[in-house]
C-alpha cells in the first residue's frame, strides 16, 4: 500500500493498530451495551404506559447505523478513511447532545437515530482501513485480534452505564458517549497515517455508486454471507433488546444485571482468540458453519428446557445464561470471518463493499430484532426462536457455501 508520493504507508504496530480499531468498533458496543441499566428508567419516565417501547432506543440506533453505512463507504472511498471518520464522530456527537437535551420518546428515538449515522463511519470506515492494509485470512486474524479486545467493552460499558446512571441520572450517559467519541477521534486523528492515496479515491458519482453496488450484489457468494451475517446480527440484537427486561422481570436479577451481562462478554471475548488460532487451519467458511451448527442446537436444547417449563427458578435462569454466553461467543467466532469472506476479492472498491455490505446485514438485523423485542412477554422463550430459526438458516447456507464456492 502506498501513499501519495509512492512511499509504503506506515503502519502501526499490530498492538496499537488492534487496540485502535477495537476502540472505533466499541463505539457501537458502548453505545448500546451502557444503555441496557437505563431500559427501566427511561420506561418509566418517557413510556409508562408501554414499557417495552423503551426497546426501541436499541432499535432505531441500529437502523441508523445501518442507513448510515450505505454512504460512509462510498464517501471514504472519495474523500479518505480519516477525514470520514472525523465526520461521522461530529454527527455523533451531535446526536448524543440532542438525546440529553430533548424530551419525550420520539425526540430521543429521533436523536438515536442520529446517534447510529454517525457511529457507522468509524464501523465502515474502520474496516475499510483494515481491507486496505491486510486481506483474507491475514485479515480474519486481525479482525479476531480486534474483536477479542473489543469484547471487553460489553463487559464493562453496563457496569460505567450503571454507575452513570445511578450517580447523575440515566440522561448523563449521553454525555458519556461524547468523551468516548472524542477520545477515539484523538487516537485515529494524530496516531494513523490515511491509508487510501488520493489516486486511488474514486469521485463519489452516481455511476461510480451504481457500478459499485452492481459489482457488490452480482457475486451470489457476496449476497449469501450478507445474509448469513443478517441472520447473525439479528439473533443478536434481538437477546440484546430483551436482556435486561429478563433478567429483571423474568429472573428478578435487574440490581446485579451488569455483573452478569459483565460475565456474558468475558465468556465471549475468548471466542474470538480461538478463532484467530484456528481460522488458519480449519479455513473460514468451515468453522462459520460449525459454529452455527453448534448455535442451532444449543439454542433447540434452551428452548425445549425453558418453553415447555422442564427447568423453573434459577435452573431456568442457569440454562438462559448459557444459551445467552454461547449467542454472544457465536457472533466472536463468525463476524471476522463472515466480513473477510464477502470482502476478499472486493479489496479496490474496500469502503463501497463495506458500506453495501453492513447497511444491507445492519438494516435487515434491525428488522428481526425489532419484531422479537417487542414480543417479549415475561420470558426468553422469543429470543430462543428467533436464534433457533436464525441459526439453523445460517448453518444451512454455510453448509452450501461450501461446496458451492
Amino acid at each position: 500500500m502506498f501513499d501519495a508520493t509512492q512511499q509504503p504507508i506506515r503502519r502501526l504496530p499490530v498492538g496499537e493498530f488492534t487496540g485502535m480499531l477495537a476502540l472505533l468498533f466499541a463505539t457501537i458496543a458502548f453505545s448500546i451495551d451502557a444503555m441496557l441499566p437505563a431500559l427501566p428508567a427511561i420506561a418509566a419516565e418517557l413510556s409508562p404506559d408501554a414499557v417495552n417501547n423503551a426497546q426501541l432506543v436499541l432499535s432505531f440506533f441500529v437502523l441508523g447505523m445501518g442507513v448510515g453505512t450505505l454512504f460512509v463507504g462510498p464517501i471514504s472511498d472519495a474523500i479518505g478513511r480519516k477525514i470520514t471518520i472525523a465526520w461521522g464522530f461530529a454527527l455523533y456527537v451531535v446526536g448524543s447532545a440532542l438525546a440529553w437535551y430533548g424530551a419525550g420518546l420520539e425526540f430521543l428515538l429521533i436523536a438515536r437515530f442520529l446517534q447510529g449515522l454517525g457511529a457507522s463511519s468509524p464501523r465502515v470506515a474502520g474496516m475499510a482501513l483494515v481491507r486496505d492494509l491486510y486481506a483474507g485470512r491475514e485479515m480474519a486474524r486481525i479482525m479476531s485480534f480486534v474483536m477479542m479486545v473489543f469484547m471487553v467493552v460489553p463487559a464493562l460499558a453496563p457496569l460505567i452505564g450503571q454507575a452513570i446512571i445511578g450517580t447523575f441520572g440515566w440522561r448523563a450517559i449521553f454525555l458519556a458517549y461524547i468523551l468516548f467519541a472524542l477520545v477515539s477521534l484523538s487516537w485515529v486523528s494524530f496516531r494513523q497515517a490515511e491509508t487510501l492515496a488520493p489516486v486511488d479515491r474514486r469521485p463519489m458519482t452516481a455511476a461510480n455508486l451504481w457500478s459499485g453496488l452492481k459489482e457488490v450484489l452480482s457475486s451470489a457468494e457476496v449476497r449469501v454471507y450478507i445474509i448469513v451475517m443478517s441472520l447473525g446480527f439479528g439473533q443478536m440484537f434481538a437477546l440484546l433488546s430483551s436482556i435486561q427486561p429478563i433478567f429483571d422481570t423474568t429472573y428478578g436479577l435487574g440490581h446485579s444485571f451488569p455483573l452478569w451481562f459483565a460475565g456474558i462478554a468475558a465468556f465471549s471475548a475468548f471466542s474470538s482468540f480461538i478463532n484467530s488460532r484456528f481460522v488458519m487451519r480449519v479455513g473460514m467458511r468451515k468453522l462459520a458453519a460449525i459454529a452455527y451448527a453448534c448455535a442451532t442446537v444449543l439454542s433447540l436444547v434452551a428452548l425445549v428446557l425453558i418453553g415447555t417449563g422442564m427447568v423453573e427458578g434459577m435452573v431456568s435462569f442457569a440454562v438462559f445464561y448459557v444459551w445467552a454466553i454461547s449467542v454472544f461467543f457465536i457472533a466472536g467466532l463468525t463476524f471476522g470471518n463472515l466480513n473477510a469472506l464477502a470482502m476478499q476479492k472486493l479489496g479496490h472498491i474496500a469502503g463501497m463493499a463495506t458500506s453495501v455490505i453492513t447497511a444491507i446485514s445492519t438494516v435487515a438485523a434491525a428488522f428481526i430484532a425489532g419484531p422479537v423485542g417487542l414480543a417479549y412477554n415475561g420470558t426468553a422463550v422469543p429470543a430462543i426462536i428467533g436464534a433457533v430459526v436464525c441459526s439453523a438458516i445460517s448453518y444451512g447456507l454455510m453448509h452450501w457455501s461450501e461446496k458451492r464456492f
